[in-house]
């Protein structure tokens, strides 16, 4: 089976400041992409699509595309907010990109196989690729229900120590599968526990082992024609409202179409300990962490 992983890597880091995709975190200048590439590759990805903004193409070909495309496929994809669907327009002055589920959108006809997604500043580790690449060996695509998965994290392996976190909280049902994804977009340790707050005062306790999104999914290739459909109805209802920052996010549109009982979600947990570059400051642990892998065998020193 033909089994791709797209990479979203359209995004500018605004709390980190900068391209932070393409910043060296590991041994020869490694950076975070390089590893999931690796590691999707040794759990049978065969193909990488990269989502890119047009113009940081050349980087990303020096950066990481011309050194992996040696060992796997490789294809980019070019995330721009005027890639809409026949009959609108992007309304005047917008800049800000259209969100992760657009540029899963972006990828009509490039993705036609079923597919992994990730963030490309996050670190997973193997457990995820594991996780997705079984699952698509297993899945029945041919159900009357899409039939998607999610590799998901402990709450605790996903925090960092230098601000807060967004992570999208899970209710799972006794089958594994998901029920509810409730967005918590500011989550820290207070008082060694785990915390979020709605209103910047009053913190309320999570548990340490809620398991949690991570924006990695898998997907069948027809799910970007249902993107299509859902897309439509957000540029025609919600961007009126709010022309210039209304986004079209991925989690979101997998609730909606688990609300209307269009798709089931497999929730793979991982033990993985996650970690990335939110901040500036998170730098430093992330290349401890990553060489603490290198030392014990995970990864060799040069990867290509």
């Amino acid at each position: 089976m033909d089994k791709t992983l797209v990479i979203l890597a359209a995004g500018m880091g605004s709390r980190y400041g900068g391209l932070k995709q393409i910043d060296p975190v590991g041994p020869n200048n490694s950076i975070i992409i390089d590893y999931s590439v690796y590691d999707a590759i040794k759990c049978g990805f065969n193909k990488i699509v990269f989502i890119i903004k047009k113009e940081n193409e050349q980087l990303f070909r020096e950066v990481i595309g011309d050194k992996v495309s040696k060992h796997v496929k490789v294809e980019y994809v070019y995330q721009s907010t005027d890639m809409l669907p026949v009959g609108f327009e992007v309304p005047a002055d917008r800049v800000k990109p259209w969100g992760t589920a657009h540029a899963i959108y972006c990828c009509k006809g490039a993705v036609n196989e079923p597919f992994m997604v990730i963030n490309s500043d996050d670190f997973y580790g193997r457990g995820a690729f594991e996780n997705i690449s079984g699952w698509m060996d297993k899945a029945d695509f041919n159900s009357n229900k899409y039939s998607f998965a999610m590799s998901a994290y402990f709450l605790k392996n996903t925090l960092t120590d230098n601000g807060t976190v967004s992570r999208g909280v899970c209710d799972v049902n006794e089958k594994g599968q998901l029920i509810d994804v409730v967005e918590r977009t500011k989550i820290k340790r207070i008082n060694g526990k785990i915390s979020y707050t709605e209103d910047e005062e009053n913190w309320m306790e999570l548990p340490e082992n809620s398991v949690c999104s991570m924006n990695c999914w898998g997907f069948p290739a027809e799910i970007i024609d249902e993107i299509e459909k859902y897309f439509i109805e957000f540029l025609k209802i919600e961007v009126p409202e709010n022309p210039l920052k209304s986004e079209f996010f991925l989690p979101f549109l997998v609730r909606d179409m688990l609300s209307e009982g269009k798709c089931t979600v497999d929730v793979l947990e991982t033990k993985d300990k996650w970690f990335g570059v939110t901040y500036k400051e998170d730098k430093p642990d992330v290349i401890k962490s990553v060489q603490a892998l290198v030392d014990g065998g995970a990864y060799p020193e040069n990867l290509w």
